[in-house]
This record gives structure tokens, C-alpha cells and sequence, in this order.
């Protein structure tokens, strides 16, 4: 199972996504090719059109999905333009979207870089891709020393705000309710339109060309039930044979498996591993489910948006994804803890620190605590915390653990608890 393959990677917001590469892109060049990876409609070609504007005459925009990259000598002249524009503007940078559309594209590339390389002309490249998988695997296979792989990530609740100008607190309920593509936030008041975005722009070009593009994936139809069976279950712990008993085609463990990896490279869902000290019992262990945008719930759950008065229970499973799927976003290391009767909804390692969190949105109990109690007790090198609704600030403080609204943990994650 993927687990946390990607976590060693730049996994930035917008803002900060924008900042590295233009700190990059200042440096002499030639330097290494920046590959912009990440979910689809999170803006990545928004990026590039941002850095085209920062970068002017000396930047030149193209992209392999547009028309006129099917015509002859197109990729011979864009870079014959990037060789005049670095002799003419000091340096050039070549802003490649879509890369991996255009045919024999990483061994093709990785001949441009090393003719620029050996001729020492001033050109940076920067390449995106919304198949994650396809950038992934050509980048691996043909331009392994030559590249630094950056991710922009799904957004998250301060990311909205900002852009959006929405208030800090319409921002995390929009991330439970819709999540946070930005395309589809112009559509939030309109649920067929944003359904239809969601459906059209995100999961069947996701699940339904840059899978099936990548890999050998010989039943679409069953990842296609994978996907909708792990959106359907959000923050769940689900053994690989319940799994495979909800597939209306029989399917082996080892294909399941796979699928879970695929979708997980996919930003679409992550199969979070168990908290342990052997990693035998890890990979044993069944995987809790999350979805990494909780769009992806609500496009694909027939119940709609829970309301948390009519259906307590399923709102408090949504909060429960938004903030894993948050911490997995931001590059955190999330897995869970259960020891029969015991579990831990999260544990948390990272940038952010260590954590052991419980997520709870309704009233909560002293017996609620006991699984965070009992880990933190075994692991004190986790700091308990809990992440709460409108009730259990008090009773966290009566037992002296860390505890933030779960609003406050979208924006923030958990460095938002304090010291």
C-alpha cells in the first residue's frame, strides 16, 4: 500500500507553491527542472500564468494540450525561442503545462536539458502536470538527477479565506461541506452547477483518464467501485475483505490493493496505515480510508451534504476526513492507532510535531479519552490533543491535554494548538 511515498516531497499551498518556485527560478540558470505536480483544478496552470506575468518577455508559456502543439517542429521551435529569449533577456524560462501530453515527453525533455546543460545557455524549465501518475512515472524513468519534484497541494481553510475573502470561519465549513477546489467555490451556492464541476472537471478525468493512462488497470469498472466505496466510507477502518465484499465484481486482495495505491498517487484517496512499531503489523493492519477533498464526498455520496443537527454522527465522519485528509495534504505523516477497545483517530508526524489526535465534534466524555489517553501514556513523545465541536474545550482542560476547534485545526493544523 502507498501509505506515505509521497511525503518526502515539497507539498505546498498556492502562496507558498508560488514563492519557492519564483526563489528557484531566480537562481543561475540552468538549474534542475522544476516538476509541478498535484490534484487536478488546484491551480496549477494559474501558477504558471502567474509566474509567466512576474518573469515577463523573459518567460514563454506553452502548453502540450493546446492545438497547435500537434504541429510540426512545434517543440523544436519553442526551444529554438528559448535559446533567442535567454541571448536576448539574459535567461529565458520555459513554462511547460501539461507536459506530459506531449508525445515521448521526459526522454525528449531530458535531451533539451542536457543540450542546455552542456551549451551552459540560461534557460529554466518548469514543467506541470495533472496526471500526477504520468508526470511521476516519466520523471522517474527518464530524468531521474535532473529534476526537483514540487507539489501543489489540495487548499486548505486559510488558503480559501484569503482568496476568496471569505471569513476564517465560512472557509473551514466550506472545506466539510465542499471542499476546496477553487474552480468550483464560484458554484457553491448552486449544487447542480458545482456538482457537475466536481463530477466533470475532477472525478472522471481523474479516476477515468490519468489512472487508466498510466498503469495497466485491467477492470476500470472495479476502480471505479474502489473509489466510490472509500469516498462513501470517509474516515473509516476497513478491512481489505469488507472491501472487497462491497464490490459488485469479485476482485483479489493484491488487485485491491493496487487500486488503493493508484488512487492514492491520484490525490484522491489515501489508505492510512496503522500506527505501529513493526512494520510487518503495519502492512497487516487494515487501512483507515480518507479521502483527500471531502468535494469527492459530496460528489459521490447519494445522501448529500450531512447537516450536523439532522445527522450528527456523518457530519462528525466528514470533519473527522477534512482534518486527516488536511494533515496528509500538508505532508504530514497520519496514521491511526487501535488496540481493541482502544483507538486513536490520528497520529500526526512532521513539520507540524507529534501528535496523537482524537477528533470529536459532539459532546464529549471522559471515556471518549481514554484510547488518546492510553497511546499518549505509551508514546509520550506524542502530544495528546483533541480536536472538538462546541463542547470539550473544559473537559480537556480538567485532564490537561491540548484541545482547538476543529475549525481552528483546518486552518492551522495542529502547530495551531500551541506549545
Amino acid at each position: 500500500m502507498s501509505g506515505d511515498r509521497r511525503l518526502d516531497e515539497f507539498r505546498l499551498g498556492y502562496d507558498e507553491c508560488l514563492t519557492l518556485l519564483r526563489e528557484r527560478l531566480e537562481e543561475p540558470a540552468p538549474g534542475r527542472i522544476q516538476l509541478l505536480c498535484g490534484p487536478r483544478q488546484v491551480g496549477k496552470t494559474t501558477l504558471l500564468h502567474d509566474l509567466a506575468t512576474r518573469f515577463g518577455p523573459a518567460s514563454i508559456y506553452s502548453a502540450a494540450d493546446a492545438p497547435e502543439a500537434s504541429l510540426p517542429g512545434t517543440w523544436e521551435r519553442l526551444w529554438l525561442e528559448a535559446q533567442k529569449v535567454a541571448e536576448s533577456h539574459g535567461r529565458a524560462i520555459v513554462l511547460l503545462d501539461e507536459a506530459h501530453l506531449a508525445p515521448n515527453w521526459a526522454a525528449r525533455l531530458k535531451s533539451e536539458w542536457d543540450r542546455i546543460r552542456r551549451r551552459k545557455q540560461r534557460v529554466h524549465i518548469v514543467a506541470t502536470g495533472s496526471s500526477a501518475l504520468r508526470l511521476g512515472t516519466g520523471s522517474r524513468e527518464s530524468l531521474a538527477g535532473r529534476f526537483e519534484r514540487v507539489t501543489l497541494t489540495h487548499w486548505c481553510a486559510r488558503d480559501l479565506s484569503k482568496a476568496f475573502h471569505l471569513s476564517t470561519h465560512a472557509a473551514a465549513d466550506l472545506i466539510v461541506r465542499r471542499g476546496a477546489y477553487p474552480g468550483a467555490v464560484a458554484y457553491r451556492d448552486d449544487p447542480r452547477r458545482w456538482l457537475a464541476y466536481v463530477r466533470d472537471a475532477i472525478v472522471e478525468p481523474a479516476v477515468g483518464r490519468d489512472i487508466l493512462a498510466h498503469a495497466a488497470v485491467r477492470r476500470p469498472a472495479l476502480l471505479r467501485q474502489v473509489f466510490s466505496v472509500a469516498a462513501a466510507s470517509p474516515a473509516e477502518i476497513m478491512s481489505l475483505q469488507k472491501l472487497q465484499g462491497q464490490m459488485q465484481e469479485s476482485g483479489a486482495i493484491e488487485t485491491l490493493v493496487h487500486y488503493l495505491g493508484l488512487l492514492d498517487d491520484a490525490f484522491l484517496v489515501a489508505p492510512l496505515q496503522k500506527h505501529a512499531e513493526r512494520v510487518t503489523r503495519q502492512r497487516a493492519a487494515p487501512p483507515k480510508l480518507v479521502t483527500l477533498s471531502n468535494a469527492l464526498l459530496a460528489a459521490v455520496d447519494p445522501r448529500g451534504i450531512p447537516e450536523p443537527a439532522a445527522e450528527p454522527d456523518r457530519f462528525g465522519r466528514w470533519v473527522e476526513n477534512a482534518c486527516l485528509a488536511h494533515g496528509r495534504n500538508a505532508g504530514q505523516r497520519v496514521t491511526y492507532w487501535r488496540e481493541e477497545p482502544l483507538e486513536v483517530d490520528a497520529v500526526i508526524d512532521g513539520s507540524w510535531g507529534s501528535f496523537a489526535v482524537e477528533v470529536k465534534t459532539g459532546r464529549v466524555h471522559a471515556n471518549d479519552l481514554k484510547g488518546l489517553l492510553e497511546f499518549a501514556r505509551r508514546n509520550p513523545e506524542h502530544r495528546p490533543l483533541l480536536v472538538h465541536g462546541e463542547h470539550g474545550h473544559d473537559l480537556a482542560r480538567r485532564v490537561g491535554i491540548a484541545a482547538m476547534h476543529w475549525r481552528d485545526f483546518l486552518l492551522d493544523g495542529a502547530v495551531g494548538a500551541g506549545a
